[in-house]
């Protein structure tokens, strides 16, 4: 069903968007920078886990999970970061996109953190020895980089965190209630569930890194 016949009240202008959230504050407006400071890079260091938003040159967006000990992502000097990237399941999602369209949004997660940093800039994948060497683990180095040129950075406030109540235990899910991952790869891959499980655990305790 196309999105016109699905909702019948669209939004199609900035102007008219303005009317109904209004205009963001000055502090909002004042605190977004073009370089990672002594905050932000105190802040990337304390991270161990962000997601990487990027689109294709067809605007076909794609928004991926990276993470690792805290300072996994190396910051390079004010204007330059990267990201290790580790084995994963081989689709390269980001990186196809990266080499179509090198814009980027990095969101920066600290646990027990509510608040976020942002970051937005220009990707590249990178493949020099130097810079993979100082992000191995367990004698093993990445197999490449992705390497950021940073725009804009800022902090994002807590409001989401403190609604969804993320890092408070007393109100998560019990584990007996959450979805099975193997199950619903089974069932989109059409590969038997045990299979599945099995894949899950080699992939898990042999090939983090």
């Amino acid at each position: 069903m196309g999105s016109t016949q699905r909702f019948n009240q669209t939004i199609e202008s900035e102007a008219e968007l303005r009317t109904i959230v209004g205009s963001p504050s000055k502090l909002v407006e004042n605190k977004v920078i073009t370089y990672l400071d002594t905050h932000c890079s105190n802040f990337i260091s304390k991270s161990s886990f962000l997601v990487i938003s990027t689109a294709d040159d067809a605007g076909c967006c794609d928004a991926s999970p990276r993470g690792d000990k805290p300072g996994f992502v190396l910051v390079l000097d004010e204007k330059h970061l990267i990201i290790p990237e580790r084995p994963g399941n081989r689709r390269i999602d980001s990186m196809r996109n990266i080499l179509l369209n090198p814009r980027v949004g990095l969101l920066f997660i600290i646990p027990g953190m509510e608040e976020t940093l942002r970051v937005n800039g220009k990707a590249t994948l990178v493949k020099d020895e130097e810079l993979l060497e100082k992000m191995k683990v367990n004698e093993r180095k990445p197999l490449l980089g992705i390497g950021i040129k940073v725009d804009e950075c800022f902090i994002h406030c807590a409001k989401a965190f403190k609604r969804s109540n993320l890092w408070k235990p007393d109100f998560w899910p019990d584990k007996e209630t959450l979805p099975s991952a193997s199950k619903i790869l089974s069932a989109h891959s059409k590969i038997p569930n045990q299979k599945v499980v099995d894949i899950l655990e080699e992939s898990y305790t042999k090939r983090l890194y």
